[in-house]
């Protein structure tokens, strides 16, 4: 029998999950379950990548004492998140991407380059977190001099497990650096913004073989996770997809970058996929409601929430991608400021944040179906999120679209999948 390990990543946790074929079919456990979150560094919003690497050696220790033939393993993580390097020694700190020190750099690069030159060039929505943002603020700070390499969360993990250095393409498009037509490092984008021409390496695709760790393969994945969840999802034809987690990841696999205008306007992100592009967009997703429940309701779990909000009748709705609510000190007060009147109790919160979130899925849809000229019928829900029956009610409600949750591990699955492809 053989053994692969997919070591998921999200922005607030992240897992070990043991993965084999029986039957044609992958079988998981997961053997190991960590906890991630940014904290707070002189103001600023960061990561602590040595505790990271911690829990991925630590993680695959304990994978090792009850498997000890395991053929490969590989990492997948949350996009546009980088490390910085000095030959082997970081650059510290490690920003994340909900920090302000963006704010001043987007509208010098956007004096550089249009966004609307950057969209026809990389097919990337805007987010003020991308990549590309987040570099040219290093810049302006001065973290870049005498920099060699900067490495994306992912390729950084197995780095310091195998001792080389990827770029990986499926995470590399999260940068907003990628042509979308060549599937490159854009050179006149790297040219325009000063940046190291040094650091944008060729690009590896999904499925190599890098390197070995205590005599495991290490290979890469498609090393942004959502990226994987989307290869986990067992979809027939043309659907929407919904990974659904700290972001809901909504979007269609398409064969052709969509770069047009009308694809800018309503802010569609043309990332790559195994053999195709995932043309998606960034919605808010459960990191409304986690804020929600530890501020107002630590103590309960989320089936007597969800129970609550569904039997709740407060039926007013926000705009749940409103920039108020990407890292408010209050998420309670972030939903005040955007309602008439607040809730009476903490289930109208909830219960505002599903339908919200529901009627986001809806204008998305509409959006995606006007741009491709597709009419979907289905939806794939993967995720945390897809165990949630009331927000999945309300999403076939609010789409009349057909709903498939599947409360699965898509990102492990789709991870597993492309080291066993690779490995055999």
């Amino acid at each position: 029998m053989n053994y692969y390990l997919a070591v998921d990543i999200g922005a607030s946790s992240g897992r070990h999950m043991l993965g084999w074929k029986e039957d044609g079919k992958i079988i998981t456990r997961e053997l190991y379950r960590f906890p991630n979150g940014a904290t707070e560094l002189d103001g600023h919003l960061t990561w602590d990548i040595e505790a990271l690497l911690y829990h991925v050696k630590h993680g695959i220790d304990e994978a090792l004492k009850q498997y000890p033939n395991i053929a490969s393993l590989s990492i997948d993580t949350w996009g546009v998140d980088y490390v910085l390097m000095k030959g082997d020694a970081e650059v510290l700190p490690c920003y994340a991407y909900r920090d302000t020190r963006t704010e001043a750099a987007i509208p010098e690069v956007h004096s550089i380059i249009p966004f609307a030159e950057l969209y026809s060039r990389t097919g990337i929505q805007f987010q003020p977190f991308n990549t590309v943002y987040q570099l040219y603020a290093d810049k302006k700070a001065g973290r870049l001099e005498g920099v060699t390499d900067f490495l994306m969360m992912p390729e950084y993990l197995l780095y310091r497990l195998c001792g080389v250095k990827t770029h990986e393409y499926t995470n590399a498009t999260t940068t907003g650096m990628i042509e979308a037509k060549t599937g490159r490092y854009d050179a006149g984008i790297v040219k325009a913004l000063g940046l190291p021409e040094g650091l944008f390496r060729e690009l590896t695709q999904p499925g190599k073989v890098i390197g070995k760790y205590k005599g495991i393969k290490c290979v890469l994945c498609a090393t942004h996770d959502t990226a994987s969840a989307v290869e986990g999802i067992p979809m027939e034809g043309d659907e929407i997809f919904i990974s659904s987690g700290t972001w809901s990841l909504l979007g269609a696999k398409i064969h052709q970058p969509i770069t047009t205008p009308a694809s800018m306007e309503a802010n569609y992100a043309n990332e790559g996929g195994v053999g195709y592009i995932r043309y998606l967009k960034n919605i808010m997703g459960m990191w409304l409601v986690n804020r929600l429940r530890s501020e107002l309701c630590p103590e309960k779990d989320f089936a007597e929430i969800v129970a609550e909000a569904e039997a709740n009748h407060f039926d007013h709705t926000v705009n749940a991608d409103d920039k108020v609510f990407l890292a408010p000190e209050s998420m309670k007060a972030a939903f005040d400021s955007q309602l008439p009147h607040p809730p009476k109790c903490t289930a109208g919160y909830f219960r505002c944040a599903y339908r919200s979130l529901a009627l986001r899925y809806k204008q998305a849809i509409e959006e995606i179906e006007r741009i491709t000229g597709k009419t979907y019928t289905s939806i794939y829900i993967v995720g945390g999120g897809a165990k949630n029956n009331f927000l999945n009610r309300l999403t076939e409600e609010s789409t009349g679209k057909k709903v498939i949750a599947l409360p699965i591990e898509a990102t492990a699955l789709g991870n597993l999948k492309i080291q066993m492809e690779a490995v055999n």
